[in-house]
């Protein structure tokens, strides 16, 4: 009876590729439902150059008519080649394929991982997972990749290592301990909600310092615990091929080297990054005016080629280690270990075309901005005050999060409405802002709208032993008990934090 059951749940179990054709096919109808019903909306958003509202009219847009259609079959090739999370998997896999085929993760990994403890290699996972919201959505296609393999150097399931660096990658993606560009776009966006009641008010890099520092460090711990205690219990054992793991003085002579010639790569990036010093800041945009907006507008070489910079950074490594450790002997072995980590790509590449396609159609359609315009009314006619208001913001900010994962998109919706309404009911801006991040903070991890979500899929699918796909379905239980603890903390600091009263950054509190 259970052989029956296991077949059965086989069969009706959908892959990937096919969740994200259905999913896609159910957006085209839905859009057609929703527009023939008259789904439309107005919210008010502030002019950047008048500083006054201006009200902007959306509605869902059908693509269930010949006009769809024709969009879907002409934009298609456009939206996979321009999507994002492809190109930059592909050129920084080249990197980790010759790290990885030379032997210097295994070196790495195995030393760093021989030497301490479990509980110490997850929580350094989950803090650097947090702190990589400063690079950007780079940090998905480094991290992801680079934990599944120090997990299973570790003698560990990789699984776990994946599961961990998403969770943090996600959970963290809105506490940065340091001002990223995404919080400068945001930045904006709040100063102008401000000016509608106080034509004054000023904002400041250092305003949510305090409270970030604090976030940073009790989540680290959660993701942690969580790993350790809940999903390395459920996640089946891995099989690991019998491989030496004792280093030899080869092995540790092409670490030294390499990691000197990383080192020495890494100081003159550093310096081009450096303004002011001689022929240093070559990589800044200097039409910028904060020194993050410099690194990381689009416009900044650093910005543009920082993929690029990474993946060199990688080849140095490994082919340094492959030099000293006597393991590429000659430009064929460089080579071939270039395309190591490119070997079975095909179903990746399948999956990232159909996930491309789904977003592009969903994006397409507008509902995900109706969705977020609807909430910015909700909110514009609220009368709620203190704890009630905080609480109705933040799920409201985790909802429009599921249907519009873009930060300065959806911020750019609903800023016009939360600031204005929560300095009439007392709360500063700088907090209605930190109300918004750590709300994204719950949910990011959850929507298959957001386009990184899927390098998280396919590395999942790349190391699973089971002979069952790891579907939609299955990813995205393996992140829930993660979302769901990080939106109690969240809000629970949120609120201790109105209640005492502490300074969430430098000359900055919850209350004008």
């Amino acid at each position: 009876m259970n052989n029956k059951l296991a077949k059965f749940k086989e069969k009706v179990t959908l892959n990937p590729i096919m969740t994200f054709l259905i999913l896609t096919l159910i957006v085209i109808l839905l859009s057609g439902l929703l527009s023939w019903l008259g789904l439309e909306t107005n919210y008010n958003k502030i002019n950047a150059n008048t500083g006054e509202y201006e009200n902007v009219f959306v509605s869902v847009t059908s693509l269930l008519n010949l006009s769809g259609m024709k969009y879907i079959f002409s934009n298609t090739l456009k939206n996979f080649t321009g999507f994002t999370p492809l190109s930059s998997l592909i050129i920084i896999l080249i990197g980790i394929g010759i790290m990885e085929k030379s032997g210097f993760l295994k070196t790495a990994f195995t030393l760093l991982t021989k030497y301490t403890k479990k509980y110490t290699v997850t929580f350094i996972v989950a803090l650097l997972g947090i702190l990589f919201s400063i690079a950007g959505n780079i940090s998905y296609v480094v991290l992801i990749p680079l934990s599944a393999l120090l997990f299973k150097y570790g003698k560990r399931n990789p699984l776990l290592g994946i599961i961990t660096s998403f969770a943090a990658l996600t959970c963290g993606a809105g506490i940065s301990i340091f001002f990223t560009s995404v919080d400068s776009t945001l930045l904006v966006q709040t100063i102008l909600g401000s000016h509608v009641l106080d034509a004054n008010y000023t904002i400041t890099v250092w305003a949510f310092l305090f409270i970030m520092i604090v976030a940073t460090i009790a989540l680290a711990f959660l993701i942690t615990y969580i790993t350790e205690r809940i999903t390395a219990l459920k996640l089946d054992k891995y099989e690991f091929n019998e491989e030496e793991t004792e280093i030899t003085k080869s092995d540790l002579k092409g670490l030294i080297i390499s990691l000197g010639a990383g080192l020495i790569y890494l100081l003159i990036f550093i310096y081009n990054i450096i303004p002011g010093l001689p022929l240093s800041g070559a990589l800044l945009d200097y039409s910028q005016t904060l020194y993050i907006d410099k690194l990381f507008s689009s416009s900044s070489f650093f910005s543009m080629g920082f993929v690029f910079i990474i993946t060199i950074l990688f080849i140095i490594l490994g082919l340094f280690y492959g030099m000293g450790a006597k393991t590429i002997k000659n430009n064929h072995d460089f080579c071939n270990y270039l395309g190591h980590s490119l070997d079975n790509v095909g179903k990746v590449i399948v999956l990232m075309f159909i996930v491309s396609l789904f977003i592009g159609v969903f994006q397409k359609t507008n509902i995900g901005t109706v969705v977020v315009a609807l909430f910015a009314n909700v909110i514009n006619t609220t009368k709620f005050t203190g704890i009630p208001l905080i609480f109705l913001l933040f799920i409201i900010g985790a909802i429009s999060t599921l249907f519009l994962p873009s930060s300065s998109a959806k911020w750019a919706i609903l800023a016009g409405a939360t600031v204005p309404v929560a300095m009439n009911a007392g709360l500063t801006p700088e907090f209605s802002q930190v109300i918004l991040r750590f709300s994204e903070s719950f949910t990011l991890g959850l929507t298959p709208l957001f386009a990184y979500f899927i390098i998280y899929l396919a590395f999942l699918e790349n190391y699973n032993q089971d002979k069952k796909p790891i579907n939609l379905a299955k990813g995205i239980r393996y992140i829930m008990p993660y979302s769901l603890t990080t939106g109690l903390l969240l809000i629970v600091l949120l609120i201790g934090w109105f209640l005492i009263g502490l300074p969430i950054g430098i000359g900055t509190y919850t209350v004008l």
